[in-house]
Protein backbone atom coordinates (compact mmCIF):
# COMPACT_ATOMS: atom_id res chain seq x y z
CA UNK A 1 0.00 0.00 0.00
CA UNK A 2 1.82 3.40 -0.92
CA UNK A 3 0.97 6.69 0.06
CA UNK A 4 -0.23 8.94 -2.92
CA UNK A 5 -0.85 12.07 -0.70
CA UNK A 6 1.68 14.75 -0.89
CA UNK A 7 1.87 18.00 1.08
CA UNK A 8 3.70 20.95 0.22
CA UNK A 9 4.92 21.07 -3.39
CA UNK A 10 8.02 18.85 -3.09
CA UNK A 11 7.28 15.13 -1.39
CA UNK A 12 10.11 15.44 0.64
CA UNK A 13 9.36 18.31 2.64
CA UNK A 14 5.78 17.55 3.99
CA UNK A 15 4.05 20.66 5.68
CA UNK A 16 5.80 23.07 3.71
CA UNK A 17 4.26 26.74 3.64
CA UNK A 18 4.73 29.85 2.08
CA UNK A 19 4.95 32.84 4.66
CA UNK A 20 6.36 36.58 4.18
CA UNK A 21 8.59 38.07 6.33
CA UNK A 22 9.04 41.42 6.75
CA UNK A 23 12.23 42.64 8.38
CA UNK A 24 11.80 45.92 10.05
CA UNK A 25 15.57 46.91 9.09
CA UNK A 26 16.98 48.02 12.71
CA UNK A 27 19.93 46.05 12.93
CA UNK A 28 22.09 47.47 10.86
CA UNK A 29 25.66 45.84 10.36
CA UNK A 30 27.65 42.74 11.51
CA UNK A 31 28.44 44.46 15.08
CA UNK A 32 27.59 41.70 17.40
CA UNK A 33 24.08 43.22 19.47
CA UNK A 34 24.81 42.28 23.32
CA UNK A 35 21.19 42.36 25.31
CA UNK A 36 20.03 43.07 28.31
CA UNK A 37 16.64 43.48 30.57
CA UNK A 38 15.52 46.73 32.03
CA UNK A 39 12.72 47.83 33.63
CA UNK A 40 10.46 50.20 31.71
CA UNK A 41 8.90 53.10 34.01
CA UNK A 42 4.93 52.94 33.70
CA UNK A 43 2.46 55.30 32.06
CA UNK A 44 4.43 56.03 28.78
CA UNK A 45 1.92 53.95 26.92
CA UNK A 46 3.17 51.49 24.17
CA UNK A 47 6.74 51.54 23.42
CA UNK A 48 7.95 50.29 19.74
CA UNK A 49 10.68 48.20 18.97
CA UNK A 50 13.52 50.85 18.26
CA UNK A 51 13.09 53.08 20.88
CA UNK A 52 15.87 54.66 22.14
CA UNK A 53 15.75 54.79 25.99
CA UNK A 54 17.16 57.08 28.89
CA UNK A 55 17.35 55.88 32.90
CA UNK A 56 15.87 58.16 35.21
CA UNK A 57 18.77 58.14 37.61
CA UNK A 58 16.32 57.84 41.07
CA UNK A 59 15.60 54.47 40.79
CA UNK A 60 16.75 53.13 37.34
CA UNK A 61 14.01 52.47 35.33
CA UNK A 62 13.94 53.51 31.16
CA UNK A 63 12.04 55.48 29.95
CA UNK A 64 12.55 57.35 25.93
CA UNK A 65 15.43 59.79 26.17
CA UNK A 66 14.13 63.15 26.20
CA UNK A 67 16.46 66.08 25.82
CA UNK A 68 14.01 67.97 27.84
CA UNK A 69 14.51 65.60 30.92
CA UNK A 70 16.84 66.45 33.87
CA UNK A 71 16.09 62.78 35.56
CA UNK A 72 18.68 61.34 33.85
CA UNK A 73 16.69 60.32 31.11
CA UNK A 74 18.04 62.86 28.74
CA UNK A 75 21.11 60.64 28.15
CA UNK A 76 20.51 57.56 25.85
CA UNK A 77 21.85 54.31 27.08
CA UNK A 78 19.94 51.51 24.94
CA UNK A 79 17.54 50.46 22.44
CA UNK A 80 14.22 48.32 23.10
CA UNK A 81 14.56 45.25 21.55
CA UNK A 82 10.51 44.52 21.33
CA UNK A 83 7.22 46.63 21.32
CA UNK A 84 6.04 46.87 25.24
CA UNK A 85 2.96 48.63 26.69
CA UNK A 86 3.61 50.40 29.60
CA UNK A 87 -0.33 51.89 30.31
CA UNK A 88 -0.83 49.69 32.79
CA UNK A 89 2.45 50.06 34.94
CA UNK A 90 6.18 49.25 34.93
CA UNK A 91 6.87 46.24 32.66
CA UNK A 92 10.00 44.61 34.21
CA UNK A 93 12.21 42.62 32.18
CA UNK A 94 12.36 44.65 28.93
CA UNK A 95 14.77 43.20 26.48
CA UNK A 96 17.15 46.16 25.20
CA UNK A 97 20.41 46.22 22.85
CA UNK A 98 23.06 47.68 24.95
CA UNK A 99 25.65 46.93 22.09
CA UNK A 100 25.30 47.01 18.15
CA UNK A 101 24.38 48.80 14.65
CA UNK A 102 21.39 50.49 14.07
CA UNK A 103 19.56 52.04 11.62
CA UNK A 104 18.84 55.57 12.25
CA UNK A 105 15.72 55.79 10.25
CA UNK A 106 14.34 52.80 11.46
CA UNK A 107 14.89 54.13 15.06
CA UNK A 108 12.32 56.11 16.98
CA UNK A 109 14.01 58.97 19.16
CA UNK A 110 12.14 61.31 22.07
CA UNK A 111 11.03 64.75 22.35
CA UNK A 112 13.90 66.93 21.11
CA UNK A 113 16.55 64.56 20.54
CA UNK A 114 17.86 65.03 17.39
CA UNK A 115 19.56 62.15 14.84
CA UNK A 116 23.09 63.60 15.23
CA UNK A 117 22.46 64.06 19.37
CA UNK A 118 21.62 60.26 19.74
CA UNK A 119 24.54 58.99 17.28
CA UNK A 120 26.93 60.77 19.72
CA UNK A 121 25.51 60.29 22.91
CA UNK A 122 25.57 56.15 21.86
CA UNK A 123 28.83 55.83 20.25
CA UNK A 124 30.53 55.63 23.34
CA UNK A 125 28.17 52.95 24.42
CA UNK A 126 29.24 51.00 21.29
CA UNK A 127 25.71 51.61 20.10
CA UNK A 128 26.33 52.94 16.43
CA UNK A 129 23.62 54.63 14.60
CA UNK A 130 23.80 55.09 10.81
CA UNK A 131 22.24 54.98 7.54
CA UNK A 132 21.48 51.83 6.18
CA UNK A 133 20.92 50.80 2.55
CA UNK A 134 17.37 49.65 2.37
CA UNK A 135 16.49 46.60 0.42
CA UNK A 136 13.13 47.62 -0.40
CA UNK A 137 11.63 47.48 -4.14
CA UNK A 138 12.61 50.76 -5.17
CA UNK A 139 10.12 51.38 -7.70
Amino acid sequence: MSDSITQGIYPQTPGAFDATFLPDQLIAGVFQPVTGNVTLAGGNGVLKRGTVLGAITAGGKHVPASSSASDGSQNPVAILADTYDTTSGDVVGAGVYLTGEFNINAVTLGAGLTPEAATAALRPLSIFLKSAVSAADPS
